[in-house]
């Protein structure tokens, strides 16, 4: 009686530990690139630089008239107004701002009041009890160290409660005109990472790459013209790029086909 088990020549090849574990990983697809007709990154500091010139000077073709957002008639109202910027419109501090100077004029008068008092006052612009308790600090110190008046060196500002490096820059190149650095709002860190004019996303880092880029001069500008085409051109969920003056040298990093 014939067997009942295959020949060897019917019966399927036996395979190897080490080859089903290799057939079993299949190789997965490369992902696809965010934007296949985006321009590359510059490979090199001074084509990066180049860009960077276009960028500027597209921006000051489109926004020639550039400002601070924030409304102020003094360099401490300015300061006043970006402390309460954090984390906050400037729409809103803005109209938080135009009655809080109506009843406080100058430091001593924001010195001299209850904390409490100044919490309800700024109780919109979200988390008032740290910027209440800065801004009567940072007031008091006016008084007591600069004679009422905001100075008008970086160091001495940061020195101030409340006010960090960006602040300070805000309110030295605005106020008086002296380019400090570059201010890196939410909108400046997220337009600089997807033009490719920085690889970082922490303010700090961004700054020192837009200031080797940018020509000290234009500093203060710079911001105020980046600031404003992130809002009404280069949005952070759909940008318009079809109507973006950039669109040919934006390497439009995160943004989907």
């Amino acid at each position: 009686m014939p067997s009942k088990r295959a020949s060897s020549a019917t019966r399927p090849a036996a395979t190897s530990p080490a080859t089903r574990q290799s057939a079993a990983k299949k190789p997965q697809p490369k992902p696809s690139p965010l934007n296949k007709t985006a321009p590359q990154k510059p490979a090199t500091s001074s084509e990066l630089k180049k860009v960077a010139s276009q960028i500027v000077r597209q921006l000051k073709a489109d926004f020639p008239d550039a400002d601070c957002a924030l409304v102020h008639q003094t360099p401490f109202q300015l300061l006043i107004a970006t402390i309460l910027s954090a984390q906050c419109t400037d729409e809103r501090v803005n109209l938080v701002c135009k009655e809080l100077f109506r009843k406080y004029k100058k430091p001593a008068d924001f010195a001299a009041a209850p904390v409490e008092e100044l919490e309800v006052a700024v109780k919109s612009t979200g988390f008032y009890r740290n910027k209440a308790k800065n801004i009567k600090a940072c007031s008091t110190e006016l008084v007591e160290r600069f004679k009422g008046q905001v100075p008008q060196e970086l160091d001495a500002l940061v020195s101030l409660a409340g006010v960090g490096r960006k602040t300070a820059n805000v309110v030295l190149g605005t106020a008086f005109g002296i380019p400090t650095g570059v201010v890196v709002d939410t909108h400046v860190g997220r337009l600089s990472l997807r033009m490719g004019l920085t690889q970082h996303t922490d303010p700090v880092k961004v700054e020192q790459d837009l200031m080797q880029l940018v020509p000290q001069d234009e500093w203060i500008e710079f911001s105020h013209r980046l600031i404003l085409h992130g809002r009404q051109v280069c949005a952070a969920r759909k940008p318009a790029c079809e109507r973006c003056t950039l669109e040919k040298i934006c390497p439009r990093r995160g943004v989907k086909p």
